[in-house]
């Protein structure tokens, strides 16, 4: 333990590797761990032999990942896990676990897009900007300012991220009721879509439409608005139907599966929605808790598969439980990860 409190920042230990055989499909759990504790961790699940292997980031390099990890995306071989807190992302081997290089200078990263091999944007809860980043050099080369002076909360934060053609839209989610549209040619802010309060998530469907699932906020005195899921043309930009919530709920994480044509999304319980019927969303596993804000914490939906992974935070200081459903909810395996598990990553090839 003394060695582990003693460890630079970034100082790559020697030690034994772990042996473990990454096939050719398996599944990334990235843990958040507690803000300001620096226990955030990642967990690696293989989907055909239901082993999970915890911490394979710290047992692999000796290097602990850090303070709330927030996202982790695949790109030709490399992971790019973001680390908010710690204002960094860290690249590691997808199929060893090895470090490869870290990404610094970020303010509060959330989640990165791929734009080319040597271009990818990085959004930030309080940056105010979206980070232009080469992935060939782990360079920050420029920036999109987002900023908003107008309004006590000095908008924008910005969080997950779609593409459309040349252009790129991204959630403003603390605070705010945007959708931004960026020009990825340009690196341009080129127009705003206004949706209710807080957009959580964004996902596009086969159909060229946008989603997002909103929370509906809340004010200083403690109200909310009415949360709603909005779906948007993403050529037009208009709004085209808004399904609106009780004014209890706060629905989160939402999510579409490979076909692009169901989405699903978390509500206490987990739902699901056909966007070709365009039928209201119904649910698709219920909740072992009682109220609306419980456990369930992530989810993930297999690009292949389509089958259904929730993430329990449970009490949110104890080891988080991830529970994996086939595509018409049957249950298939349970098995603990780190503390808060929040995000997932398929490796499904490149």
């Amino acid at each position: 333990m003394s060695l582990v409190s003693c460890m630079k920042d970034d100082e790559l230990w020697v030690n034994t590797k772990p042996i473990i055989k990454t096939p050719f499909k398996g599944l990334y759990i990235v843990n958040e761990g507690n803000y300001m504790y620096g226990n955030a961790s990642l967990s690696y699940y293989d989907i055909e032999s239901k082993e999970v292997h915890n911490d394979v980031f710290f047992e692999t390099n000796s290097l602990l990942l850090g303070d709330v990890a927030q996202s982790m995306v695949i790109h030709n071989g490399l992971a790019y896990i973001v680390i908010n807190n710690s204002g960094k992302i860290y690249v590691i081997d997808s199929d060893t676990f090895e470090y490869r290089g870290k990404i610094t200078g970020l303010v509060s990263p959330r989640y990165i897009h791929f734009i080319s091999d040597d271009k990818a944007y990085v959004t930030d809860l309080y940056g105010k900007s979206i980070s232009i980043i080469n992935p060939q050099s782990l360079e920050i080369i420029g920036s999109i300012d987002v900023s908003v002076n107008d309004n006590q909360f000095y908008r924008h934060s910005t969080d997950q991220m779609v593409q459309y053609d040349k252009y790129v839209f991204t959630n403003c989610w603390s605070y705010d009721n945007q959708i931004l549209v960026i020009d990825s040619e340009t690196d341009k802010l080129i127009d705003s879509i206004e949706v209710q309060e807080q957009p959580t998530s964004l996902v596009l469907d086969k159909f060229g439409k946008i989603w997002t699932i909103t929370d509906g906020g809340y004010s200083s005195n403690g109200t909310s608005s009415t949360a709603a899921l909005i779906k948007i043309d993403a050529k037009t930009r208009e709004v085209e139907r808004i399904i609106y919530f009780k004014n209890t709920d706060h629905p989160t994480e939402l999510k579409i599966n490979g076909a692009g044509d169901r989405l699903y999304f978390l509500n206490g319980d987990v739902y699901s929605m056909d966007v070709v019927t365009g039928m209201e969303p119904e649910i698709f596993i219920e909740s072992q808790y009682q109220t609306v804000i419980g456990g369930y914490y992530g989810l993930a939906v297999d690009p292949i598969t389509n089958e259904v992974y929730v993430a329990d935070a449970i009490d949110f200081v104890q080891r988080g439980v991830v529970y994996r459903f086939t595509d018409n909810a049957q249950p298939v395996d349970t098995f603990k990860v780190g503390i808060v598990p929040g995000d997932f990553c398929f490796k499904t090839g490149y």
